[in-house]
């Protein structure tokens, strides 16, 4: 009977590590963006940091200002419209600031600043859609904007442990609290509005338009040289109305192209994203790779057969160990004799 026991663990184990180290196959494939998908794309050298966008998200969205709550005043800041120095469960768009050194010059990396504007990147294979269980977060199939239904969301919040760009927000101080996020105001967009951050934005800093021609317009900013006057498309890429500006030197990237499998929300600046708080991420979608690592793990239930059979063998072996190990019955039966003597007594 032991020799069977051992055969057994023998083909459990090998067989477990013949499908772990297996070649990953692939679960899915990448997602792709539709080609009506919309986005936002934010230049950061044409942004003035008048903060216009968050107002105008604030009043798209029904969320408070700053100044409407105890805790800007207990802080003494009521003359600051808003105090947030992020997103948050009342502030789904934010205007940040880089500074370096002296901070004298605009859109420079040393001695200067830059403006740099936080919000929800919609993903073309967003990580909160894959890693949410309940399918509270969705991806349109048309518009590609990633929408909350806070009637199927559980509050698990693995949405917020997922998205590499710390972007949903869970709302701590309500009864009946929500994950909170950008959701490319879709509601203003069913209506053949535009997102309000981009409708307020008086310097065509954010610009709205579809994916691929904000692509296309990110790469022919890359062609201009620093210190010419280019016209520059305000508020939404389609619209017609234009301004002259002068160009700063780009960073030569466009910031969401490609990271993560691409993202709807795109950035330009002069400073390099890191440096203006955006994570080094690669061009594999990390939704996808997650996946692909669970499925490889249950493929054939192998990876609980593992963790099964590793019970069952140490089980066995410190029973096994306790029957073949005479001083150990020797022991006990002392311990037995001693207990018997004691109750005789």
């Amino acid at each position: 009977m032991n020799i069977d026991r051992r055969e057994f663990f023998k083909v459990v184990f090998a067989g477990a590590a013949t499908a772990l180290t297996a070649p990953t196959a692939q679960a899915r494939p990448p997602r792709e963006l539709s080609p009506d998908a919309v986005g936002i794309l934010y230049d950061a050298t044409l942004c003035i940091g008048c903060k216009a966008c968050e107002v105008g998200c604030k009043e798209a969205n029904a969320k408070p200002m700053a100044h409407d709550t105890p805790l800007e005043q207990a802080h003494g800041v009521s003359g600051v419209w808003d105090a947030d120095n992020d997103l948050g469960s009342r502030t789904l768009n934010k205007i940040k600031v880089y500074t370096n050194g002296t901070a004298e010059v605009k859109d420079r990396e040393l001695d200067g600043f830059s403006f740099v504007k936080r919000n929800c990147m919609h993903c073309v294979d967003p990580n909160c859609v894959s890693a949410c269980p309940v399918s509270a977060l969705t991806k349109d199939p048309v518009t590609g904007a990633v929408r909350y239904n806070p009637d199927a969301c559980i509050g698990c919040r693995y949405c917020q442990l997922a998205c590499p760009f710390n972007i949903p927000k869970f709302e701590y101080d309500k009864p009946f609290p929500k994950i909170v996020k950008c959701e490319m105001c879709s509601d203003r967009l069913a209506e053949g509005a535009i997102p309000a951050c981009c409708e307020a934005c008086p310097t065509g800093a954010s610009l709205f338009g579809r994916v691929s021609d904000l692509l296309n317009e990110g790469h022919r900013r890359l062609t201009f040289q620093p210190g010419e006057r280019q016209d520059y498309p305000v508020n939404r890429l389609d619209g017609g109305a234009t301004r002259t500006a002068e160009v700063a030197a780009y960073y030569p990237k466009i910031y969401g192209e490609t990271e993560t499998g691409g993202t709807q929300s795109l950035l330009m600046a002069a400073v390099p994203f890191e440096k203006l708080g955006f994570p080094a991420l690669g061009d594999e979608s990390r939704a996808q790779l997650s996946e692909t690592i669970q499925h490889t793990l249950y493929q054939g239930m192998m990876a609980p057969t593992v963790l099964l059979g590793g019970l069952v063998y140490a089980a066995y072996r410190h029973t096994h160990e306790e029957r073949e190990d005479p001083t150990a019955e020797q022991d006990k039966d002392q311990a037995e004799a001693k207990a018997e003597a004691r109750r005789h007594d």
